[in-house]
């Protein structure tokens, strides 16, 4: 007698998103706790690039997880948990920087420096181009590299910079950006190819120059 196994489908492990989620609501407060320390550094990173402030990133995606909570019970699963705290984060982002028009002075504030956690897909696939030769001209081109990519993202629109960073800093699909953005896949796909062509006209003199090196 043969099984089908869509009868017999496998529960989700117990600390799935899904059954973190499902946890919470049953009263186990540790479960979101575990919830916050597996997102809490993405949504960051996230916030990061709408927000310069350090504090008021880490601030702002305090404000994300608390929503998240109380409107926990909204959480229907159609999505995946990642994609729908990130669409709470934008907005929540979104909101904050609002409120900071009245006190512009807040949002002046340094870039912060990019770790490899916080590097572009793009730009990790350009240092490892120079980063074949350990000399230090190619570390140096190598920083000069992800400082530019860098101020490239910070100098998109912020409908792009979020597409993008969303696409190649968290790894989401398509799909997955429409729903964290509350737009059409469409607009999904034509903000990131915006966005990667100022890119790449941003770096793309500096790749073509330090090609024509012989190191």
């Amino acid at each position: 007698m043969s099984i089908n196994p869509e009868d017999h489908t496998a529960p989700p492990p117990p600390d799935s998103d899904a059954m973190l989620v499902q946890r919470t609501l049953a009263g186990e407060q540790r479960a979101y706790d575990l919830l916050v320390i597996k997102y809490q550094r993405r949504v960051e990173r996230l916030i990061g690039r709408m927000v310069r402030d350090v504090d008021l990133v880490q601030d702002i995606a305090q404000e994300t997880f608390i929503r998240a909570y109380r409107a926990l019970a909204q959480f229907r699963g159609d999505a995946q948990f990642y994609t729908w705290l990130y669409r709470i984060a934008v907005n929540t982002a979104k909101k904050q920087l609002l409120e900071l028009k009245r006190d512009p002075l807040v949002y002046q504030s340094q870039l912060k420096s990019a770790d490899d956690d916080e590097t572009s897909a793009p730009e990790r696939e350009l240092n490892a181009h120079v980063a074949d030769a350990e000399t230090p001209e190619a570390v140096l081109a190598s920083k000069e590299i992800a400082n530019a990519v860098n101020a490239a993202m910070d100098a998109l629109p912020e409908e792009l910079r979020m597409a993008i960073t969303l696409r190649e800093i968290e790894g989401l699909s398509y799909e997955e950006i429409a729903q964290a953005l509350e737009c059409p896949i469409g607009t999904v796909r034509s903000r990131i190819f915006r966005a990667r062509e100022a890119i790449s006209a941003r770096i793309k003199p500096m790749l073509e120059r330090q090609s024509g090196k012989r190191w």
